[in-house]
Formats: structure tokens, C-alpha cells, sequence
């Protein structure tokens, strides 16, 4: 045992030096995730990918250094995090968000243009009749039992479900509510085991599940800019590699995020493939 232990101590030693790539646990993520490892060892770093986390949990390892970076959402950081509910537009919240964060020590690069927002959508034959928030809420009021399937977490963020049941005016009952994993609600809601499904924006399911988007009349969900965070300490210690994910930031778009979205979770491609595919492409490897 006492060579098991040396053994342990040694690997944990040679990554010490290893940038520590964190990550959420759903598809665009898990790809995000993978594009920074893949582009920072093409530049020749040590990376130590850990994928696969919760928002806070994640959130947390970078604050406390047990992850060096991520890429956060503008608005969740805003809300979730530093628990501001004032309306503000994209600009405003990444400014707040980049001030707000510096004083923990992490610095938010370059904001990119990849809008990742929460939505609800429906199935385009069978819409109950919706086409806005405001509508949702008013078939709830009436009693209409519509069942909503969202993540674990929304039922619980201010940017989820209780912010949204105080901007629109409703109270959601307990059995129209079902919880399940991100990635399950697309198929759940397709073949009609749910009637109304918490979405990503950005996520190739909507178009090639032919669902349709509600449309959030009041303006109730934030900005959420797919942006890198880092730690400041490392930032500092080697500006180069935030020249590398900014070099990310630059190139992403909503309709590039959403293709690269739809080649895994439509095509069935391979995270690790199309991470790949994008970076050569779009010549950074």
C-alpha cells in the first residue's frame, strides 16, 4: 500500500501544473468543455478536464481554485450568483457580472455572441393553443393541466421557475411540474409525454424535433452570454491563455452553437469529433 500511495501522490503532483477545465453537464457544455481542452493542448498546455458539474458546484471550484475555468452564462451569474433581479440588457449585464466577480478573483474574458437563454417550447402540431409566457400563465390561472417538464434546478433559481410565476402571474401546482435531466425533456416532449418543455435557445432539437418557441413577452430571462471565466491568478500569470479562449469567444455565434448542439444531439456525432471538426475549421488548430 505504501507503493499505491506514492504511486497516488505522483500523479497528483504532475498535475499540479495541469489548467483545471471545468465544466456543466449537458450537451453544449460538455462541448464547450471539450473545445477549451482540446485548443489548449494543441497550444501545448497540461489540461485536466473535469466535466460533467452543477452550476454551483462548479461555480465554487473556481472561486475556491479547484477549477481555473469554465464558461459561465452572463445572466446566471447575475442572478444565481450575485442575486441581482433588475432588468438588464446584455451590455449592462456583463458589465455587472465582469465588476461584481473581479473582487473574488475571476475575471470574465470576452463576452460571445452565443445568446445561451433559457426558453419553453411546444410541439408545433399540438401547441394548446400557446404562443407566449403570458398565455402559459393564463392556461394555468384557468386551471388547465398542462405538464411542464424542466431540470432539478429551475424550480428553484430565482432565474427559474419562481421568478417566472411572480413576473407572469401564476402559480404553478406541483402535479403539473416534472422534473427530469435537461437532455431527456426534448424526447419527452416530442413524443407527448409533456405538453410544454424548459429548452436552451440555442439547442438543434427545437428545429429537428419541429417545436415552437414561446415567446417571453415580459422579457422575464436575462442575457446569458456563453463567456469564459478565469481565474485571475492564472490570467495573470499567463495572459496567453485567455488570448486562446477569447479567440473562441470571437468566433461563436447562436447559429454556430446551435449547429454544433444539433451534429451531437441530432446527428448522434461524437463530442470529442465535433470539437475537433470546429477547430479546424474555423482554423485554430
Amino acid at each position: 500500500s505504501a507503493l499505491f500511495a506514492a504511486t497516488t501522490f505522483f500523479a497528483s503532483a504532475t498535475q499540479a501544473d495541469a489548467i483545471k477545465v471545468g465544466g456543466k453537464n449537458f450537451t453544449e457544455q460538455l462541448l464547450i468543455t471539450q473545445i477549451t481542452t482540446d485548443l489548449l493542448e494543441a497550444n501545448g498546455y497540461d489540461v485536466d478536464k473535469l466535466e460533467g458539474m452543477g452550476t454551483s458546484v462548479v461555480r465554487a471550484a473556481l472561486e475556491n481554485g479547484q477549477v481555473d475555468i469554465y464558461w459561465e452564462y452572463t445572466g446566471t451569474s447575475l442572478v444565481t450568483f450575485n442575486k441581482i433581479e433588475t432588468k438588464m440588457n446584455a451590455e449592462e449585464t456583463y458589465a455587472t457580472v465582469k465588476d461584481l466577480d473581479a473582487k473574488l478573483g475571476i475575471t470574465w474574458l470576452d463576452p460571445s455572441r452565443a445568446n445561451s437563454t433559457y426558453a419553453l417550447a411546444v410541439r408545433r402540431s399540438d401547441d394548446k393553443g400557446l404562443s407566449s409566457f403570458s398565455d402559459m400563465a393564463a392556461a394555468y390561472n384557468a386551471g388547465e393541466k398542462l405538464k411542464l417538464g424542466v431540470n432539478a434546478e429551475f424550480p428553484k433559481r430565482p432565474d427559474g421557475l419562481p421568478g417566472l410565476e411572480e413576473t407572469y402571474g401564476f402559480d404553478m401546482k406541483r402535479s403539473n411540474l416534472a422534473s427530469m435531466q435537461t437532455g431527456l425533456i426534448y424526447d419527452a416532449l416530442k413524443t407527448e409525454n409533456l405538453d410544454i418543455g424548459l429548452v436552451f435557445a440555442l439547442d438543434g432539437r427545437i428545429e429537428a424535433f419541429d417545436f415552437k418557441v414561446l415567446e417571453d413577452d415580459k422579457g422575464f430571462f436575462p442575457s446569458y452570454a456563453l463567456t469564459p471565466n478565469i481565474r485571475t491568478e492564472l490570467l495573470e500569470a499567463d495572459p496567453k491563455i485567455g488570448e486562446l479562449l477569447n479567440s473562441v469567444s470571437a468566433i461563436m455565434t447562436d447559429d454556430i452553437m446551435r449547429g454544433l448542439n444539433a451534429m451531437v444531439d441530432v446527428d448522434k456525432k461524437t463530442i470529442e469529433e465535433v470539437s475537433q471538426t470546429f477547430l479546424k475549421n474555423q482554423g485554430l488548430i
